[in-house]
């Protein structure tokens, strides 16, 4: 048991993927930085921290669930449905039950990641309990979250929420956003679950090798469900920092965050086989897609040209994870 929950060494090339993605990083930011002078500005490099934060949070989950060898279609509908009900229920508590600000924030977050827990708890039992492919499982729950979004707005737009926006909008010393914040805490603590404790481990092992995992002992079904249930918590929270920042409650929007999230960490070294990964590659990979996207709004170049060009990447992510697969087994 004790071999397969012990990490292996890197090799070289896996430290140098390591540092290579970094490396890529800094080649983007000097390179937009000749092709637009307000590229590399305080403002702007924070903006992109800020552009980058909800996708880092939600891909610090879809990491988890990359590595135990599965994934999820669904990120985007499900942070409108929590991003929705979030503020739309902080709404209805302050405005017609009288709640105090923070305690109605309070209850509103605590509904969110409920909703996001019993879906994604839903799921995770189909996936692991009648061996159903993740993705056919989490698409299901794509449409059915973006129904039920529709449902609770009314296909309305929720306007004029409250002081709970400030989660998305609000800035400290220096001009960092909330966001930026929350993303912070949110890859510290994904970090340090991965590389410090038994269930990290448990989550490599699994993504490495499910027969050998449970032959040392380790219940494969309830690491999966754990790693969905750590990933809801992520969706919820993108949720609310998502529609705050639009300051109202959208039940179209968020749609191909889940493609970014999974673009990001793929991109960052995990490997859609399992078994690798880890959230600093994600969040590098996720920074690099939105200075992408800032460059090429600061070059003004059409919305549909920056869907082709984001298309691409998620095509190259994929094929550098296959290329990656195919050099390990050799």
């Amino acid at each position: 048991m004790n071999d397969i929950l012990n990490k292996k060494r890197m090799s070289f090339s896996e430290i140098y993927g390591k540092v290579g993605i970094v490396m890529v990083m800094v080649a983007f930011m000097i390179i937009f930085s000749f092709m637009s002078p307000v590229f590399m500005t305080k403002a702007n490099m924070l903006n992109v921290l800020t552009q980058a934060s909800v996708v880092t949070i939600i891909g610090c989950g879809i990491t988890l669930l990359i590595i135990t060898g599965n994934t999820d279609l669904s990120a985007g509908s499900m942070v409108a449905l929590s991003g929705c009900v979030i503020l739309g229920t902080y709404k209805n508590l302050t405005e017609q039950s009288g709640f105090s600000p923070l305690l109605a924030s309070a209850l509103s977050i605590g509904l969110g990641i409920i909703i996001c827990m019993v879906m994604y708890g839903i799921a995770a039992l189909i996936i692991t309990k009648l061996h159903a492919p993740a993705f056919i499982v989490t698409l299901a729950v794509n449409t059915a979250a973006r129904g039920l979004a529709l449902l609770y707005t009314r296909a309305r737009v929720i306007k004029q929420i409250g002081s709970i926006v400030q989660l998305g909008q609000g800035k400290i010393v220096g001009g960092i956003t909330y966001p930026v914040l929350f993303m912070i805490a949110i890859v510290l603590i994904t970090w340090f679950m991965l590389s410090k404790t038994r269930q990290g481990r448990y989550i490599y092992a699994v993504g490495g090798n499910s027969e050998s995992a449970k032959a040392a002992g380790i219940d494969t079904d309830m690491v999966v469900i754990k790693a969905y249930m750590y990933h809801a918590i992520c969706v919820a929270i993108a949720g609310v920092l998502f529609m705050s920042r639009l300051n109202s409650a959208q039940p179209a929007e968020g749609v191909g965050l889940e493609f970014d999230a999974i673009t990001g960490a793929i991109i960052g070294g995990a490997s859609l086989a399992g078994g690798l990964g880890s959230v600093v590659g994600t969040v590098v990979g996720c920074m690099v897609i939105a200075m992408i996207a800032n460059i090429l709004t600061l070059l003004r170049v059409q919305s549909y040209y920056q869907q082709i060009i984001t298309g691409l990447i998620i095509v190259g992510a994929v094929v550098i994870d296959v290329i990656t697969k195919g050099t390990k087994r050799k």
